[in-house]
């Protein structure tokens, strides 16, 4: 399990890095939410970013890819986490895409995977439906009708997909049974409410009422998609660690610069042995976290037989300290960190987005406590 960068590796994530410091600093965050963006994000960025090959990195090179998978979208995501940038980077270039690649046929590839790359179309993945993440508990039903499908139910929670030309839908087929499905989102019957999350991010609930789609909208086999979205999903779960991780790092770069130039009673708080002693464990903490993404993800790209029980570890513990990273960083601002003027509090609020996504810490623990027999 490699947790040192190669090369190439090294090249892209300097590469990642000069580009969102660039083109995607935190300024450009504030510039969407005070304009009241109506896309969420800025197309143009997401034109550069396909230009650069970010969003080809999960998809083939015979689709228009460049094939070089969850390390390196994982390394795009850090930085994009470190700049808090708004972009369809995890919704269709790492959800979409990894579903289309492992579930479409032939024709299904070659239609979507070399749009994704292209950053021309937008594709959003519909999994959870309540206020938690549950991909086990999907109530949205497909019934057979005629030579498709009538879908009926709610999706929630779904990540830029007020702005998506399609939806890859998870949906109840039978007792049990899973299938996914790609829907329109202009079809008839199928009402969209934007919801701008705290974070300044965009999601999308979804009322289905009866709508139909043909037989060649299913992605995958009917009724087999539960280890399609299981392995879709550790791969949303491992990326978006990533983030998370790289805003942990950087709302504690942010707040170690801070403690070093704010001087109370004559001195540098930084000098003061309290908050030497938080930092220092905080340090420890995201190292530890650093780990456990790089291994996640690596372990995802050479097909570790453990990877899903990786990518658990990894999505609960840097949940926890990228929480820690952020109201640390609050706190230690004192009363300017509660106010928009500092950036810290930006970070605070996508960590706690990016805690909830695709399941929380509780969530990825118990699921590993079951799996060991507790």
């Amino acid at each position: 399990m490699a947790l040192v960068l190669n090369e190439d590796e090294k090249m892209l994530q300097e590469s990642a890095e000069g580009f969102f410091a660039d083109k995607a600093p935190v300024k450009a965050l504030r510039a969407l939410r005070d304009n009241q963006d109506e896309t969420g994000f800025d197309r143009t960025l997401w034109k550069d970013m396909a230009d650069m090959g970010f969003a080809g990195v999960m998809i083939d090179e015979d689709h228009g890819g460049v094939d070089m998978g969850c390390m390196a979208a994982g390394l795009i995501a850090v930085e994009m986490g470190k700049n808090l940038t708004a972009s369809p980077f995890i919704s269709s270039a790492v959800l979409s895409a990894t579903a289309i690649s492992k579930a479409g046929n032939e024709s299904q590839k070659a239609l979507y995977l070399p749009k994704i790359a292209a950053g021309e179309t937008l594709i959003a993945f519909a999994i959870d439906e309540g206020r938690k993440h549950a991909p086990s508990k999907i109530e949205l039903t497909a019934e057979r009708a005629g030579n498709g499908f009538k879908l009926n139910g709610s999706k929630a929670m779904v990540i830029d997909g007020h702005v998506a030309d399609q939806l890859i839908v998870a949906a109840k087929t039978g007792e049990g049974k899973t299938t996914l499905f790609l829907v329109d989102p202009k079809a008839s019957g199928l009402e969209t409410e934007r919801t701008i999350m705290v974070d300044s991010r965009n999601a999308a609930r979804f009322e289905f009422d009866n709508v139909e789609v043909n037989a060649d909208a299913v992605l995958g086999e009917i009724d087999e998609a539960e280890s399609v979205i299981e392995a879709v999903l550790n791969v949303g779960r491992a990326v978006i660690s990533a983030e998370m991780y790289g805003a942990s790092a950087q709302a504690f770069k942010i707040t170690t610069d801070y403690i070093r130039e704010r001087k109370q009673f004559g001195t540098e708080i930084g000098r003061f042995q309290a908050l030497q002693h938080r930092s220092s464990h905080l340090y420890t903490e995201l190292e530890l976290a650093k780990s456990a993404v790089l291994a996640s993800l690596s372990a995802l790209d050479t097909g570790d037989l453990k990877a899903s029980d990786y990518v658990k570890m990894t999505k609960a513990k840097v949940g926890q300290v990228a929480k820690l990273a952020g109201v640390e960083g609050v706190q230690m601002h004192g009363g300017v960190g509660m106010t928009d003027e500092y950036d810290i509090g930006l970070y605070l609020k996508r960590i706690r987005v990016t805690q909830e996504l695709f399941g929380d810490t509780h969530f990825h623990m118990e699921a590993l406590a079951k799996a060991a027999g507790y």
